[in-house]
Formats: C-alpha cells, structure tokens, sequence
C-alpha cells in the first residue's frame, strides 16, 4: 500500500522542477517542521544516478541521511526512486492552477502510518512555500 500526499504550487513548471531536483534550493525547504533542517545535498538527476539529504534536528540532538538510486526520470513530469526497499513516485502536473505535485511512497515500518502521512505531507508544503515566495 502506497502512500499519497499532493500540492499545488503557483509557479511555472520549470521553476517547481528545479526547486525539486537542484541541491541549494532542497537543503531550503527539505524539513517537516522548523525544528529541523537539511544540512547537505547531492543529486545526480538520471536514471541510475544518486541523491541524498541529511537531515538534522537543529538542537543536534539527532539526524539521519534520505537517500536512493533515481529508477525513472522524465524532466518536468515524474521521478521515481528507490530508497533502502521502498520506492517513491513524484508527479508534477501541470494545470490551470499551477502544478500539482503528487507523492506516492511505501511507508515503512517503525512509525504509524498517518505520522508518516503528516510529516511527508508538511515536507510537501515546505515546498510550495518556498518555491512560491522565491518566484522571479
């Protein structure tokens, strides 16, 4: 079972993928809340490639590396990784409204599934945050 957590992003397309795949603009919105922060990033965009983020509690108190193999790309339009032995897909679709960027991931199994829910879904509005108030 797939979870799923979408946005909306009023921006261009070519700004909501850059702001997705581009290290310097991660390491700005890769966090479920303001206690925390990505401190590094790497992403090598082609199928095959890697990418990682390190993620850490402000305080120092703890932090962890997110990190995969690209499995699928089709610029603009889909990314799809895997990460340890679950996979993800990122779907940006471009609408009247903007464009809808939509998650689906295989939840893992230490945390209770709508915790995971939330706190992808925050990382998600982070996101749209962002690459809103960064619009040129």
């Amino acid at each position: 079972m797939k979870l799923t957590v979408e946005t909306t992003v009023s921006a261009p397309i070519t700004q909501v993928w850059s702001a997705y795949t581009t290290p310097e603009d991660i390491k700005q919105w890769n966090a479920a809340s303001d206690d925390w922060h990505t401190t590094a990033s790497a992403v090598d965009l082609r199928e095959g490639g890697a990418f990682s983020s390190r993620m850490e509690a402000k305080d120092g108190s703890m932090g962890f590396d997110f990190a995969g193999i690209y499995t699928k790309i089709v610029p603009q339009a889909l990314i799809e990784y895997s990460f340890g032995d679950r996979t993800a897909q990122v779907e940006f679709i471009d609408g009247p409204d903007g464009v809808k960027v939509r998650v689906a991931f295989d939840p893992e199994t230490t945390f209770p599934v709508e915790h995971q829910r939330q706190g992808w879904q925050a990382i998600l509005d982070n996101f749209a945050r962002y690459v809103e108030k960064n619009k040129p």
